[in-house]
């Protein structure tokens, strides 16, 4: 791996592109026009760059204690010094990008999305308070787009109380593979804490709840693809609940991505 490609990889470019295309999705059907929809849209880009590599950059020492090189900063892949030029130009991007949709969205996005996903990184991962980043910044991650534009306005409470789910649910799946060599490292955050044999339920709890308020949240009667969603995510929940081996930790990243679906359309 080149250094440009190791510098790629410690942005945690999987994460980073889901959030981002969500983003840019929750914005078009915001109805946002074009020009604040790619601004913010850019912003939460660079603030999911800051993010990632803030995490490899803080996590370096215990990734090489505990053998992780698929960690391009712990293998040595990426210099630190490089790693920490590209944060801060990412911060000092996100900055401008996140007010030039509206001061709301960009004060909203700089403290509550990049800020809490910041705080996790420095510290509150092995808390017992893991969790509060993840609802904190999922939660208001739809506001960003309905705060920018013209006619500023909060979104609905069910959408942040989805979004919210979805954030806890994915911190717990996310530490699930991890959990042995986080502990290793002394990081005892909620899902290690609890154990594996609550964390995994506790996951699929979340995002079915998610899936609900996404889909009954909206004003009306859902229409019926949106009943059939529900009905694919109560059989992937049963299958997480179920299951073995790597089964269910797929079946709840498949509920998360229906979630997302739902979250999208009612945006």
């Amino acid at each position: 791996m080149t250094a440009a490609g190791g510098l790629l990889t410690a942005a945690h470019p999987g994460p980073t592109a889901a959030v981002t295309t969500v983003t840019g999705l929750l914005a078009v059907s915001a109805g946002l026009g074009a020009a604040p929809a790619v601004l913010v849209t850019a912003a939460v880009l660079t603030g999911q760059l800051s993010v990632g590599w803030g995490n490899d950059l803080l996590d370096a020492d215990r990734d090489r204690a505990v053998g992780r090189l698929d960690k391009p900063v712990a293998a040595g892949l990426v210099g630190e010094r490089t790693v920490g030029v590209a944060l801060a130009l990412a911060l000092i991007a996100c900055v401008p990008l996140s007010l030039a949709a509206g001061w709301r969205s960009g004060v909203v996005h700089l403290l509550l999305v990049v800020g809490a996903a910041h705080a996790y990184n420095l510290g509150l991962k092995a808390t017992a308070l893991s969790w509060v980043p993840y609802a904190v910044a999922f939660g208001t991650l739809p506001a960003i787009a309905h705060l920018a534009g013209d006619d500023p306005a909060w979104p609905p409470w069910w959408m942040l109380a989805a979004g919210a789910a979805l954030g806890v649910g994915a911190h717990v799946l996310n530490a699930l593979p991890d959990l042995a060599d986080d502990l290793r490292t002394g990081v005892r955050g909620m899902p290690h804490r609890i154990g594996p044999a609550l964390a995994r339920p506790l996951a699929a709890a979340l995002l079915v709840a998610a899936s609900l308020l996404a889909a009954l949240g909206p004003e009306g009667s859902p229409p019926a693809w949106v009943w059939a969603a529900l009905v694919v995510v109560v059989a992937l929940a049963a299958t997480a609940l179920a299951g073995s081996g790597r089964g269910p930790f797929r079946a709840a990243m498949a509920i998360a991505l229906v979630d997302v679906a739902l979250l999208v359309a009612a945006g």
